[in-house]
């Protein structure tokens, strides 16, 4: 297969190693053996040199997050490129030393009015915003309770916090009460984590029945809001503000890589725990700030959004349309209820067979597989944008639909 030609040639490939580093080879032997292994390659790789779409249109992109089409907007590029013209391309140090630039500050007043919390901190991704969060606020002794699909980095954070980490079903609050229940008389603080907005499902978390039992048991909450914020809730402010949260929610963590089509991560908080994680959260301390060009591009395309309110509703009703689409076929999209839209496939290699007849026909959309969603649930993940247009969403979908029902899929 394709995408395991660099493993071939044995002989070549343990030349290439370095001393100590033969058993390199078979874990990734293994990998590709369970059809697991994977590579960085460009869109074009992906796509093939003959890739074209039969009816003469443009090839699709359906893995990128970039939701709103902002990445390549005309005044998004225009802010970078002016941000990086009077700021230069880096900020040359931390944000503690000499990197905070007042382009730095007004992203951030501007973050937190849009959020409606109190104040916001820019961190260098929304990785790195949960890693410092969440190992700032709790350590060894105190508890994380975190739904069980949350996204590697909350549970790298908990990981790298010392905190004991017990987990939820997913978007199950009686579990997760039942669960602080049990944990009420352990010493120490607890934090309830999850995402808003499921990113390999599509599905929202029941935010106002998690936060009742996090305010029932005392617990601090965090919600990741990274694919829910420039698509739900008034003027794109996220899940947490279309339930009127913010009182609730601790920590509301963003990105701007997403919707926002920049780079960068956030958290929207109180003062007071804004104040703490600049002096405690260490990929916070320890990084260079944000380069200006990726501020500038975030706080323009900040600016669209809350200029087109309805922009994340159009987004919405077209992924309605596109979903209705592939399950009147008999497809199953999951829970998805977002601009999120799985394919469920269950086998690996049957995966990889979908989303290579995807690619002839010129649609990307990869195959998300273990370990980034459970043993299995092998899929394919289609993440919708208003750069796609109603024929594209109608072409995307027959495509899809004729990929499994002629056979990709056994």
């Amino acid at each position: 297969m394709r995408f395991m030609s660099t493993m071939n040639d044995d002989t070549t490939f343990r030349a290439a190693a370095g001393a100590g580093e033969e058993w390199v080879h078979a874990e990734l032997r293994a990998l590709a053996d369970k059809q697991l292994l994977r590579q960085a390659r460009t869109a074009a790789e992906l796509l093939g040199h003959a890739a074209q779409r039969p009816d003469g249109g443009p090839v699709l992109n359906f893995s990128s997050n970039d939701y709103l089409g902002l990445a390549r907007h005309p005044d998004v590029v225009a802010a970078a490129c002016e941000a990086a013209r009077n700021w230069g391309a880096g900020a040359g140090a931390s944000r503690l030393v000499s990197g905070t630039l007042e382009l730095h500050q007004d992203l951030e007043r501007r973050l937190a009015v849009h959020k409606n919390y109190a104040a916001a901190l820019l961190f260098g991704s929304g990785f790195l915003a949960n890693l410092g969060v969440v190992s700032a606020i709790v350590g060894p002794g105190d508890t994380v309770f975190a739904d069980r699909l949350v996204h590697a980095s909350l549970v790298d954070a908990v990981r790298l916090s010392g905190a004991e980490l017990r987990r939820f079903r997913h978007n199950d609050s009686g579990h997760l009460e039942n669960l602080l229940r049990k944990e009420g008389q352990t010493p120490g603080r607890r934090l309830v984590v999850t995402e808003s907005v499921f990113s390999m499902d599509g599905d929202a978390a029941p935010l106002p029945e998690l936060c009742a039992a996090a305010r029932a048991a005392g617990a601090l909450v965090l919600v990741d809001e990274a694919h829910a914020t420039g698509v739900f809730g008034p003027g794109g402010a996220g899940l947490v503000a279309m339930h009127r949260l913010e009182g609730d929610v601790n920590l509301a963590v963003g990105t701007l890589s997403k919707a926002l089509g920049a780079y960068g991560g956030f958290v929207a908080c109180s003062g007071a725990l804004r104040e703490l994680l600049v002096n405690r959260a260490r990929p916070f301390i320890y990084s260079t700030a944000l380069p200006p060009p990726a501020v500038g591009a975030a706080r323009a395309a900040l600016e669209w959004v809350q200029a087109h309110p309805d922009a994340g509703r159009e987004l919405l009703a077209r992924a309605t349309v596109f979903r209705e689409r592939l399950t009147a076929a008999g497809l199953d999209t999951g829970v998805s209820s977002s601009q999120i839209v799985p394919v469920m496939i269950g086998d690996n290699g049957q995966a990889l067979r979908v989303a290579q007849c995807l690619r002839e026909q010129g649609v990307l959309a990869v195959a998300i597989r273990p370990p980034t969603v459970p043993v299995g649930t092998a899929r394919i993940r289609f993440s919708l944008s208003l750069a796609h247009s109603e024929a594209d969403l109608e072409y995307a979908a027959a495509v899809v639909v004729r990929a499994v029902r002629e056979g990709a899929v056994a």
